[in-house]
This record gives C-alpha cells, structure tokens and sequence, in this order.
C-alpha cells in the first residue's frame, strides 16, 4: 500500500507560471494562436471558463468531445444510441468519465495532466486543434507533461499519447492509471447490468460487451496501452471505493489493480501501468480506447496503434486531412475575426460536429435531421461537394411514396414522421444548389427507394418507428419533384399549410388542424420553384416547368394581398386564421425570417422589401447586446398557443432570443439589397470572437469564442449570454453568406465569379482558391469605398468582357484581380 499520498497545497501566485501574451482575441483565458489553428486556453489553479469550453473530434464513424477540464465522452457509429462512455450534459459540474492519473510511487503524490479531476498548482494550457485537442501541464513535480487526444481519419479508436519529460535529478518511478466508465448504449443507469468485461489475454487489452444493445450487439469495447508492466481492473466499486469520489479513487492508494473482470459489477474499466523515467529522458505512453464489430477487428487495431511511430504518421495523415478541406479556400480581409471563423472554425463546426458527429456538449443527438444536415452541406459543397452529392442521395431514401420525408432518423431507418412541412423542400432547394455549384447534373439520374408506413391520423401529430424500405425506386429528379408537389397544398390565403411547424418546430401547434399557413413556407417555396424551373426545362419536363411558374407567380401574388402587414411580412395563420408577426399581436409582433426570405427569394415587391428590413432592424437588432433578435415580444401568456416555442422562457432560444441560423439570413438580405455597412457590421456583432473580446464580455457571454451559438439570449435576466454551441446548423450559414453573399465569390460549375457587397471601409481583401491541382489567388480592390458594383476584372494581368473567370485545372497558379466601383 502506498500511504505517503500527497497533502493539500498552498495556492502561491508568485509560483505561478505567466499566461502567453500573444494569443489573439486574447481575454484573460484563452485566445487563438498567431502560429497554427489552435484555440488555446490557460488555467491557473484556481481558474475555471465560465461555461464547457468543448472541442468535437470525429470522423463519419467514431469520434469524442472533450471540454477544457478534460471532460466528455466517446461514441461509435452513433453518438446517442452507442456511447461508448457517459455524455453529461451539466455544464456546472462537467464530470470527467475519462481519465488519466499520473502518481509518483515514491512519494504517492497523484495528479492529472488535465485541470480535472485532480488539479494541482501550475499552468494548465489546453490546445483544441482541428481533429485533436492537446493539454500540457508544468508544476511542481519537475516533469513536463503532455496529453494529445484524436481519432484516426478512419478507424473507431480514441488515441491518448501521453509525452513525459524527467526534468528532476532523481529518477521518476511512476505509475499512469487509465480509467473509464463503461455506458456501451444510450444511458448507463439502463446498460450497468447488463455490461460483462474480461481480459484479453493475446494483447493484454481490457474487453466490455453489452450483447443488449439491440442495434449494436456483438460488438466489444476495449482499453489498451502499449506498456508491458501492467495491472487492470473492471470494478468500479474498488477504483473509486466506498464513498469514494474520482478526484481521490481508493485505487491511488495500492501500487496495483486486482484484476477483477465479469459481468454483476459496477462496470468500469482501469489500467494501471508502471513507468520508470531517467534524468532528462522523456517517455511517450499510449492509450487507446474503442470499439470492433468482432475481435479480430480490435486486435487489428490495437496491432496498428500500438506504437509511437503509427501514431505520430496518424496525427500527420488528421493534420493533412483537416487541412485539406479547410484549407481550400482562405481568405484575407481588413477583419481579423472575419477570418478566423472563415478560415477554420465555421467549416470545421459544420463537418466535424454537425455532419459526422451530430453530437455536442447541449446535445447528443446521433440522428440525422432531414432538413439540418441538408442545409450544412450548403458550406460543405465548396470544399467536399463528393460528400454533398452523397448525402442527397441519402436524404432522398428517407421521403415516403406520399411525399413527406421523416423529420429525422437513426441510420438506417429508425426515425420519426411528422406533419412538418419545410423539411422536404430542402431535399430539391439543395439538389438545385449542388448542379448549380459543381455542374453535375448526373445526380438527377441516380435512383433512390422509398420508405413505407400508415400515414399520420388526422390527430396524429408524429410517430417514431421502423418504416419499410419500399420495392419502388425513383431517381432524385422525381424524388425532387415530388418534394415540391407534396409542399404545394395551400389555405384560404393561398398559402402553404404549415402543419405542425416550417422552419420553426416550436409552432407546433400553429396548423395542427391543417388549415394553418406559413407566409415564410411560401418565400421559400417560391425559392425552390425559380431554381427548379430551369431544371425541369433542361429534364425537357415542360409540363412541369410551365405548372411551376403559374404557381410561382400566384404564390407571390397571395403572399403580397395576404402576408404584408402594413409595415412589415406576418409570419404565418393559426387554423382559425389568426395572424401571427403582425402589429395587432401582443406577442410575435414581428418574426425575422419573413422579411429577411422576401428578400432572399427574389419575390418581395421592391418598396415593401426595405420597409420590412427596416423593421427588422428596428425592432429586433439589439447593438447593446450584440444580437439579431428571432421575434419579438417573445410568447408568454397570451392568448395565443402557437406550440412547444411558448414553453420556453422569454427570450430564449427560438423564443425571441437570437437564433443564429436567422440572424445569418437577416445578414444574407442586407448584402442583397447592397447594404454592405449594415451586412458587415452585423456580421461582424454576431461573430463569437467579439462576444469574447475582454474578461466583461466573456463573463457576459460565458460559452466558447470559436464556435457559433445557436441561440443567444436576450431574456432581461442574462441578456447576450450564448446558449446552444457547436451543434447549430447556423455555422454553414454564416460560413456560405460571408463568402457568397459578402465577399461575393461563387461558382458556377467550371467557373466563378466575383461580385462583393463589402463595407465602404475595406480598401481590399484576398481569396485564395484551390481549384484541384490549380491555384487562384483573388484580389479584391476598392479604391472608391463602395459597397458593391465591380468595375473590373483581370486574369493573369489580361481584362476580361465577362465576368466569369474560367477554371482550368492546369496546375499552375492565376491571378485574379477584381477592381469594384460605379
């Protein structure tokens, strides 16, 4: 036993090792490294963020968060319904269910490289990255310390390297003790009982099965470290010990792990492996922690990240991964924070979170949402379009033969039906865009099934099964085709019903009867028609076509007699025909997405447009708090039930708080109307990285500064604080409105063009461009300050009449220069 274990210390402030200054943005806990794409954050011992600040590490299969703390957990396949570890969701005690001790078997002083659970005196740096997250520690043990964390681009294992450097002049006997907490399902109160480990006695690696879990039966969890001198144990009742807590486990206090392994424990898993470090020599240990369908597969895995080799190759195959998606297009301009969500943060939010992981600190989701990944792949198509292509297809396996599409899904089919009727509009709204960007009109051709089930009772407002995979195929133009047809039922306004919620699930309640209407659903039904219209005439369907522009032109004609208020657009009708965004309201006076999609659909009649902008402006832009308002006043205690959005508190989230993915649209209106001050200074509100600026306005705003919130809030009790990060569809937004709607690059198939609106102030900015093999370096000049209007272009030093610049991939290097005046 060892028994000389460390007594508390003092907190000495002139031991304490000096935070970097050089960071950017840097507010007193963290800031973005000048050198690389890291988010770096500093702790001193008595120093905490003031929410989770969490990195998501992932790739299509297997992935982890990790907040700050060292906090989070693992998943595979499916970030809700296979964890493999225990998601929390407490932002206040951010448990750690991952860890790693370090202790001194000489004096049984215990620590950990992460500022929890165990937290001494010293400097805490974490580094979250683009695909890992890295934490160092320097104290008063005289060893410099290291812990990487990531995922290889492929395989479902979590790697930990852990980097020792012996700095004393004794040599260190110690002992690294890897313990985790075994969930294998979706809650680990449920899954406990049923969790058997064992050893394995080829690789020495701890094995946990859960043959319950229906979906995911046969597959085996495992711990494993490359080091030979090793001792486990499965029982989480002797690690931690009676009344035992993981910042002090009673399994610190024995020089080894029993071996304990069976089913009928408290299932965790716990490897303790003893090092022994010379004078000055560092030492690299790893971890891994994953999941094989069999064990030939994890021993496969374990055969292939066992050494420090592999996984140095593996960090630089992530590096090399990230980089090249995020680094196709970078951009330059007069704005530092402009850049440095453009050129990294908002694609890897979209990618890394939104598209493989679909999980987050605020949620574990694990499904796919049919209308929320569609709208992602608006960012991804400019720098993964294979991956755009893909999901579309995949999107369209999941409408029904009436039409209608599941809200939702686990892989496969596993998912829910509503009456939500924006959701499969978005399937032909992102189809248009992919053939419009890429060209690839051979999309169109490419066959999908359909899914069957009893449709939805008249009082039946969703159901949550199995559907069957249907015999009858169709290929994506019919599936689009129908999409839209489905979509085209109107009321006694002549607008789309709303059934029971558009684009706002929360007005739930709205059209629950079927004669509710959407005066926002027909701006972006009218959308979908204009760029499905050419589509149609170029499928030779002139049937279709011709159908699609009546339509389209008596959609507007309703929407202007029956969706203008007066002074701005309603949002929508209750079943009894009640308005909802219009002045006679108490509460939802007015709705943002309604005047911002009169705009961005091209439809709006040109005086009312402004007008609507304007009030948009007025009523729901907040400046002191920097926040572009979803509604206001938020619902309360009116009269009115619109659905579940009543439910939540005044000024939060869809109810009159800021909800992003809205503010990014009211920005997408102002540039097309050619109010480039007003598109960039709000832009430049709404950017995290200004909410997070100096210590006031972080503790104000209190959630991490390099991703986007879903929702910030404007409740008078905490008004401008950030809600929901990471998982937000809002970042692809933002992502595609600065670069097509602000910088005004867009491509068209194998060309593309420049067309800005800019503030007045930026004299010029860059865009550098990665065609394949061939480069485009763009640059934009404004030597007359105007917000839009180019002037001229040149290629290679040549003027160009058009203004389309080719794309050629001839693997040499272009330039580009854009001259913008009246």
């Amino acid at each position: 036993s060892i028994l000389n274990l460390i007594k508390e210390e003092t907190y000495n402030t002139n031991q304490l090792k000096p935070k970097k200054t050089d960071l950017m943005f840097f507010n007193g806990l963290g800031g973005f490294s000048p050198y690389d794409n890291e988010y770096i954050i500093q702790l001193h011992n008595n120093e905490d963020t003031p929410m989770p600040w969490s990195n998501i590490i992932s790739n299509p299969n297997f992935g982890f968060l990790v907040t700050e703390t060292g906090a989070g957990y693992t998943w595979h396949e499916n970030s809700r319904e296979n964890k493999l570890t225990p998601w929390s969701n407490d932002p206040l005690i951010d448990p750690v269910v991952e860890i790693i001790y370090l202790r001194d078997n000489i004096t049984g002083e215990f620590w950990s490289i992460t500022p929890e659970p165990v937290r001494r005196k010293g400097l805490y740096t974490i580094k979250h990255g683009r695909g890992y997250s890295k934490f160092e520690y320097e104290n008063g043990f005289d060893i410099i310390q290291e812990q990487l964390m990531l995922v290889p681009i492929d395989d479902p294992v979590k790697i930990y390297k852990v980097s020792l450097k012996n700095n004393s002049d004794t040599i260190k006997n110690m002992s690294l003790i890897f313990y985790a907490e075994w969930v294998l399902g979706v809650d680990r109160q449920a899954t406990t009982p049923f969790i058997f480990t064992e050893k394995d006695e080829k690789t020495g690696a701890l094995l946990a099965h859960n043959n319950y879990n229906e979906d995911f039966q046969g597959y085996t969890a495992f711990m494993y470290t490359n080091t030979t001198n090793t001792t486990i144990t499965c029982d989480r009742d002797e690690f931690i010990g009676r009344r035992g807590c993981i910042k002090k486990p009673a399994a610190l206090k024995h020089e080894h792990l029993s071996g304990r392994t069976g089913a009928g424990l408290d299932p965790c898993g716990a490897l303790m492996a003893k090092v022994e470090i010379k004078l000055g020599e560092e030492k690299e240990i790893i971890f891994l922690l994953g999941q094989g369908k069999n064990l030939e597969e994890i021993h496969s895995l374990i055969s292939n990240y066992k050494s420090i080799e592999k996984i140095e190759n593996t960090q630089a195959e992530v590096e090399n991964y990230w980089a090249s998606i995020l680094d196709k297009i970078k951009i330059e301009t007069p704005d530092t924070s402009f850049n440095l969500m453009m050129n990294n943060w908002l694609l890897y939010q979209s990618l890394a979170c939104r598209i493989f992981a679909r999980t987050a600190f605020y949620q574990a989701g694990g499904a796919f949402g049919f209308r929320d990944q569609l709208q992602d792949m608006m960012a991804i198509i400019y720098v993964a379009p294979e991956i755009v292509r893909e999901h579309i297809i995949l999107s369209a396996e999941h409408q029904f033969l009436e039409g209608d599409v599941q809200h939702w899904w686990h892989p496969p089919h596993r998912g829910v039906r509503t009456k939500i009727t924006d959701d499969l509009l978005f399937l032909p709204y992102v189809t248009a865009d992919y053939i419009e960007i890429t060209g690839d009109k051979s999309i169109l051709d490419e066959m999908a099934h359909f899914i069957e089930d009893d449709q939805l009772k008249h009082n039946e407002k969703e159901r949550y099964n199995i559907p069957k995979i249907s015999e009858y195929k169709a290929d994506i133009y019919e599936h689009c085709i129908l999409s839209i047809d489905k979509a085209s039922q109107f009321g006694k306004y002549g607008l789309p019903l709303i059934g029971s919620g558009d684009w706002n699930d929360g007005m739930s309640s709205v059209g629950h009867k079927g004669k509710g209407e959407s005066v926002w659903l027909g701006w972006f039904l009218y959308t979908v028609l204009a760029k499905f219209i050419p589509i149609c005439k170029m499928r030779k369907d002139f049937e279709k076509a011709e159908k699609y522009e009546k339509l389209a032109l008596q959609l507007v004609e309703n929407i202007e007699k029956n969706g203008w208020d007066g002074g701005w657009y309603r949002r929508a009708y209750f079943d009894d025909g009640t308005p909802i965004g219009s002045a006679a309201n108490e509460e939802c006076k007015i709705d943002s997405i309604s005047q911002s999609w009169s705009v961005i659909s091209g439809a709006g009649r040109s005086p009312r447009v402004r007008e609507a902008m304007t009030a948009l402006e007025h009523y729901l832009i907040d400046k002191e708090n920097g926040i572009m308002k979803l509604l206001t006043p938020p619902f309360d205690k009116g009269d009115q039930e619109p659905g579940y959005i009543k439910g939540y508190i005044q000024g939060v989230r869809e109810n009159g708080a800021q909800y992003t993915h809205a503010a990014a649209w009211a920005i997408m209106a102002f540039a097309k109307l050619g109010e480039g001050d007003k598109a960039l200074e709000y832009y430049h509100m709404i950017n995290p990285i200004n909410h997070t600026r100096t210590d006031k306005e972080l503790m104000k705003y209190k959630v991490e500064p390099y991703v986007v919130s879903a929702d910030v809030y404007a409740n008078p009790n905490f008004p401008g604080q950030g809600g929901w990060t990471w998982y937000t569809g809002s970042s692809s937004w933002l992502y595609r409105v600065a670069l097509e709607s602000l910088l005004g690059f867009k491509k068209k198939a194998d060309k593309f063009t420049i067309d800005p609106c800019i503030a007045k102030t930026w004299a010029e900015y860059s865009i550098k461009y990665n065609h394949k093999n061939t480069k485009y370096l763009i640059k934009v000049k404004n030597p007359n300050g105007v917000n839009r209007g180019v002037k001229s272009l040149y290629l290679d030093g040549k003027e160009l009449d058009d203004r389309y610049i080719p794309m050629i991939n001839d693997k040499k290097t272009h330039e580009v220069v854009v001259i913008l005046g009246k």
